[in-house]
């Protein structure tokens, strides 16, 4: 008793000292910024280019100038973060300004951001009101400090957080006191453990050795792993790696080197360097790829056990860039296609998380749901066949290189008569070939088979065959792949002009129908034209006139699929051959009979999942309330033991085709709609969440089949739905990324809450 009067008399004495303590930026305010802010401040679509993620960006402030313009005519100086500059200084001369500082008798922008929401909170749960625009087009006005106080008399709803319940009274007061204090920043570097940095210096040192060979393999895994979030067997949880080009060699401070792509010329000498990722990790950018010894042995087993050889390393340069086929033609494409096929759902990852986290290039030319499937490498005549290999490689050049406005037309054509040439040229090679059978089919691991979701400007990518059987599957061969690559992630240029973006969309288009056409290989040969018809409908048959080359309805398929509907045939026999590889069986979506859940579960949760199988692949016409979901739902199922299960409801528009840059609405088929219901949060980007008790989930889907109108919908979302304004919004938010660490804690990250509807 004595010691706790003691005590106790001691914090009263040293409460005032204490209270005094200042604000740790790394201990108090990252924090804050990591649960209320990073959900939207992060990556290149950061309102105001304000990336909230660290010390660094904090510092770094904001500027007027957003990085995604589809419009702009002239290519845009690069803003990366922990590349392009460092330091506040080097940030100003980059027409960044500053949110902490204060200005004279002002306090600090962000400051002020804060308390005009602080001031103006949120009825709870209830819908924002509708001239409150919050989507991702929305106009971000960035006003500069002399600008605000007539920019928050204009648009009092804007402070922040935006369009969201607000921070805690503690958070908010805590934020204040730090911007009143200076705003210092006291973030530590992250540094290696002992177990990643004796990794780190093994990969360093296999990166860095001597002699052509190896220079070019460099370069090449370089190029293939620049955006990979690497993390070491036996590694600290959480620590995450890139792979850089740095002045500086092993054991020194890592001094990246600022090209605008990743096989732009260096411009000195250089070496490559696995540095910790210093920011908060963000779903929508995370791609993780795992390193360990025997990686590394992999490594040196595909790329050096043949004795091959290269007298000197090739240049840099737009034709470089162009071709790599040409570029890294010395290294066996064995060995190359066979890294890619090992980790094929990285690479396809890197489609969709890559330098367009927003991913309106790509995705605006797939289906909302297919499946991908890779050629095996025994049966890829680019691997196998040297003759058709020197035949082909000048013909798999990619455009995108000039950026010439008035000569885009020009550009797009040349590349498009290159790439029918080759289509051309492997039409006739693989009629000689052998008709192609189920080995050649990959199935060297559980990366072979991938479902791939559109969610509009978005899209996920997952290991496994998810959902009822898809429209189109893509089956890609090396040059598929690999054109892929380079195409929406090498060569893809983010701060690029108009120039730039359409002739990666466009080719990405012929990309896309090369995979579908090398598909239909697979099928009997007289009903190839009839299912790429239904592919390609409508305004789809004008496209194959003007763009496409056409397909082979004369060499057999070995498959001997039997039955008026071969497609499905197909499907049905791969889910039966390959049903020990395919990552994620689904009952849900594809139920063959009364049992329509996982195995294994409890009573309530088979209950549960036999309920929402029946939403799934109904069209809309018959399943009304699919109009009013939005495209990434997700529902949070809570059991009677405290426990959770989360489920993403996707939407999957139907479309006529997906063979233009521009008018989609022209070509959609809103009756044709259906709805994908799996386990898991599938998107980065979640629309919306539904919360219920799992006893619920059985009248919870009773009242989504009655929904004939919005004014039904709202009565769902009233009751069961997490609005933006929802008091416990973050909870529900961030319990989604809780889940994905339960489940794949390697995988986990901040969500995107950018595109969060007002339901």
């Amino acid at each position: 008793m004595a010691f706790r009067a003691l005590f106790g008399a001691c914090l009263l004495l040293l409460g005032p000292l204490l209270a005094a303590e200042p604000v740790s930026y790394s201990r108090e305010i990252q924090p804050i910024f990591t649960h209320n802010c990073v959900a939207c401040h992060a990556c290149y679509d950061s309102p105001c280019q304000l990336n909230l993620g660290s010390g660094a960006g904090v510092e770094r402030g904001a500027n007027k100038l957003p990085v995604y313009d589809g419009i702009r005519t002239e290519a845009q100086a690069t803003t990366r973060l922990f590349i392009d500059a460092h330091g506040a200084a080097a940030w100003r001369r980059k027409e960044f300004f500053s949110v902490l500082d204060q200005q004279g008798s002002q306090a600090a922008l962000m400051a002020r951001m804060l308390e005009l929401g602080h001031d103006t909170p949120l009825a709870a749960n209830a819908k924002l009101p509708d001239d409150l625009a919050i989507g991702i087009r929305r106009s971000n006005q960035c006003p500069l400090p002399d600008e605000f106080d007539a920019f928050a008399k204009k648009n009092p709803q804007v402070g922040m957080p935006f369009a969201v319940t607000g921070l805690s009274e503690q958070a908010y007061q805590t934020l204040q006191r730090w911007l009143a204090e200076g705003a210092p920043v006291d973030q530590p570097a992250l540094q290696a453990s002992a177990v990643e940095a004796k990794q780190v210096t093994a990969w360093e040192h296999m990166l860095n050795a001597p002699g052509a060979r190896q220079a070019l393999v460099s370069r090449w895994l370089y190029e293939h792993l620049f955006l990979a979030h690497f993390y070491f067997k036996g590694g600290d949880p959480g620590h995450f790696f890139q792979l850089q080009r740095s002045r500086t060699p092993s054991g020194k401070p890592v001094d990246p080197i600022a090209t605008r792509r990743p096989n732009d010329d260096p411009g000195t000498e250089f070496y490559y360097r696995l540095a910790p990722i210093q920011d908060v990790i963000v779903h929508k950018t995370h791609i993780t790829y795992p390193l360990s010894e025997r990686k590394l042995a992999r490594v040196h087993e595909l790329f050096f056990a043949d004795d091959w050889q290269v007298d000197a390393v090739p240049g840099y340069g737009a034709h470089r860039r162009a071709n790599p086929f040409e570029t890294f033609a010395a290294i066996p494409p064995q060995a190359r296609y066979q890294f890619m096929l090992d980790d094929a759902e990285y690479f396809v990852r890197t489609f969709i998380r890559g330098p367009v986290c927003r991913g309106q290039i790509a995705t605006d030319v797939i289906r909302d749901n297919f499946w991908v499937l890779f050629q095996d490498p025994q049966h890829d005549l680019y691997l196998k066949d040297a003759k058709y290999r020197t035949a082909a490689t000048p013909l798999l050049a990619m455009p995108g290189q000039f950026d010439d406005i008035g000569d885009l037309l020009g550009l797009w054509r040349s590349y498009r008569d290159k790439r029918n040439d080759y289509e051309a040229l492997r039409m006739h090679s693989y009629a000689d070939a052998p008709a192609p059978s189920w080995s050649h089919i990959w199935t060297g691991n559980d990366n072979a088979l991938l479902s791939i979701f559109r969610q509009h400007d978005s899209a996920s990518v997952r290991k496994g065959l998810i959902g009822e059987i898809p429209q189109t599957l893509w089956w890609m061969d090396y040059p598929l792949l690999e054109r892929t690559y380079y195409q929406l992630v090498v060569n893809f240029d983010v701060y690029g002009n108009v120039s730039h973006q359409a002739q990666t969309r466009l080719y990405f288009d012929l990309i896309r129908n090369g995979a579908e056409q090398n598909f239909l290989r697979l099928m009997p040969a007289d009903s190839r034209q009839a299912i790429l018809d239904d592919w390609y409908q409508n305004s789809g048959k004008l496209k194959m006139w003007l763009d496409y080359q056409g397909i082979d309805s004369d060499s057999p398929s070995a498959l001997n699929l039997i039955g008026p509907d071969p497609q499905r045939s197909f499907v049905e026999a791969m889910l039966a051959r390959y049903a020990a590889l395919n990552a994620r069986p689904d009952p849900i979506n594809r139920c063959r009979g009364a049992k329509c859940h996982r195995d294994g579960l409890s009573p309530e949760l088979q209950t549960a999942e036999q309920a929402l199988s029946r939403l799934a692949n109904k069209p809309a016409g018959a399943l009304k309330v699919i109009k009013q979901l939005p495209e990434a739902t997700v529902l949070r199922v809570e059991l009677a033991d405290g426990q959770r299960e989360v489920y993403s409801l996707l939407r999957n528009r139907a479309h006529s085709n997906v063979a233009f840059m521009l008018g989609e609405a022209l070509r959609y088929q809103p009756k044709l709609d259906t709805l994908t219901v799996y386990p898991g949060v599938l998107s980065s980007y979640p629309n919306f969440i539904f919360s219920l008790a799992a006893a619920e989930v059985p009248e919870f889907v009773g009242a989504l089949e009655q929904v004939r109108d919005a004014k039904t919908f709202e009565k769902i979302v009233e009751r069961w739905g997490v609005r933006r304004s929802h008091p416990e919004f973050w909870r529900y938010f961030h319990d989604l990324s809780a889940y994905i660490r339960e489940t794949e804690p390697s995988e986990a990250g901040v969500l995107d809450m950018n595109r969060y509807e007002n339901l």
